[in-house]
């Protein structure tokens, strides 16, 4: 029976590995923005019963084992200067999840994402000596201050502690971005990603432990992690990862760009979170900067 059931689940796999393959490129992105972003929201439902620690917890650590189910990637055998670029992308990986979460409980959603999204975009244009490229920081660098809770421009009313954790997500994302780069070339396949969760998980356990506590081992609640899981980590990532076989980086780059306007469209649908106009056009500002960066400049905003 159980050898049954192993086989079925393989073979549902495949299918939707194949269905993957099929689909056009913009639409996997498309989905995996969408998927992000709803992951998202039901992450912060959970925050009351987990706190983003638990919450982040389960989902690093229910993608981990999802993504190591369904790749199966060869996780020994690797050099050991590798496996520190991986434990350091698994320590930076758990620290931008944790920040964001630790940001979403403060602020809104769409928020949020607009204000991490400065750790892509700074990447994409550091080191540019192009006019153009200043054109997309100075329309970053507008959109931020009209968030800024420092009194510019007027009062925004947001939790300067939460702002200060989603700037840190940003920052980690940037290390992400560079540090993806060097895993995925000595790593084959996902290796390098699941190791990275692994690893992200140990680092998260002691703060998953005491921001969860007995509610950990609450089968509704893990439930919804592992919802979470999969719909911010395990689907994406395997999406995107057959998108980029088939679509130009700076196309992924462009659509990539959309996950600040998407996450204040969910954060609207699915939690009520209105929005001002100052923050809508902030979030329109950091968007049209994302894009206008990926698309003429020389990196894309993959995370």
């Amino acid at each position: 029976m159980f050898s049954s059931g192993r086989s079925i689940a393989g073979r549902g796999m495949l299918r939707a590995r194949k269905a993957a393959g099929a689909a056009p490129p913009t639409g996997l992105v498309l989905f995996s923005i969408f998927s992000v972003q709803l992951g998202a929201a039901i992450a912060k439902g959970l925050f009351d019963s987990l706190g983003p620690g638990g919450t982040v917890f389960l989902r690093i650590g229910f993608a981990a084992l999802v993504l190591l189910a369904l790749w199966r990637p060869r996780l020994r055998g690797y050099a050991r200067r590798d496996y520190l670029v991986a434990t350091l992308f698994g320590l930076v990986l758990a620290g931008m999840n944790l920040s964001i979460y630790l940001s979403f409980d403060r602020i809104p959603l769409g928020i949020a994402v607009t204000l991490e999204f400065i750790g892509p975009l700074g990447v994409a244009v550091a080191g540019s000596r192009r006019a153009l490229d200043f054109i997309w920081v100075a329309l970053a660098a507008t959109g931020i201050l009209l968030l800024a809770p420092l009194g510019i421009l007027g009062d925004t009313n947001l939790d300067p502690v939460g702002v200060a954790f989603a700037l840190l997500a940003g920052l980690f994302w940037a290390a992400y971005i560079l540090l993806s780069a060097r895993v995925g070339r000595v790593f084959p396949g996902m290796a390098g990603l699941v190791i990275a969760l692994l690893i992200g998980t140990l680092a998260l356990l002691p703060v998953g432990v005491v921001s969860g506590g007995a509610a950990l081992l609450d089968p509704n609640l893990l439930l919804a992690g592992l919802a979470v899981a999969l719909l911010s980590s395990a689907i994406p990532y395997s999406l995107e990862l057959q998108a980029l076989r088939k679509l130009p980086a700076r196309v992924f780059g462009v659509l990539m760009s959309l996950e600040p306007a998407v996450a204040a469209l969910i954060g609207f649908v699915v939690l009520g979170e209105r929005l001002g106009l100052r923050a809508l056009l902030a979030v329109a500002l950091v968007t049209l900067a994302a894009a206008g960066a990926s698309r003429f400049g020389g990196r894309n905003l993959a995370g």
